[in-house]
């Protein structure tokens, strides 16, 4: 939790702020939906206590530390830029990289005549 005071919210802006989360946070039942679009009573859950720790004055940060501690870096649908996620990230550029690469050699070998 932060250092600072939590401060209370009104429920409209809590109810708001909690819509976008629900969104950023992925059902650990459903695997590929968010806690807002899963009927798992498991999301049902989590989506209560987003809200109630929102009205409460935590912040949305808070909220996704407490749980990343409870179900894992699973639960949320964006991991955080951290070492273990290196690979992860990096994955889509690395893809790009070889498949520019092998079109170039490809296009560069075709072009070149036989000896």
């Amino acid at each position: 939790m932060t250092n600072h005071a939590p401060r209370k919210i009104s429920a409209d802006e809590a109810q708001a702020r909690a819509n976008r989360l629900y969104r950023e946070l992925r059902c650990p039942v459903c695997r590929h939906q968010s806690i807002a679009d899963s009927d798992a009573p498991l999301a049902t859950d989590m989506r209560a206590l987003v809200l109630e720790k929102l009205q409460n004055g935590e912040s949305e940060e808070d909220i996704k530390n407490y749980l990343v501690a409870r179900y894992g870096e699973f639960v949320l649908f964006r991991p955080r830029w951290q070492r273990a996620t290196y690979a992860l990230w990096s994955a889509p550029l690395l893809v790009l990289v070889v498949a520019v690469g092998t079109l170039f050699w490809l296009h560069k070998r075709k072009r070149t005549p036989p000896p």
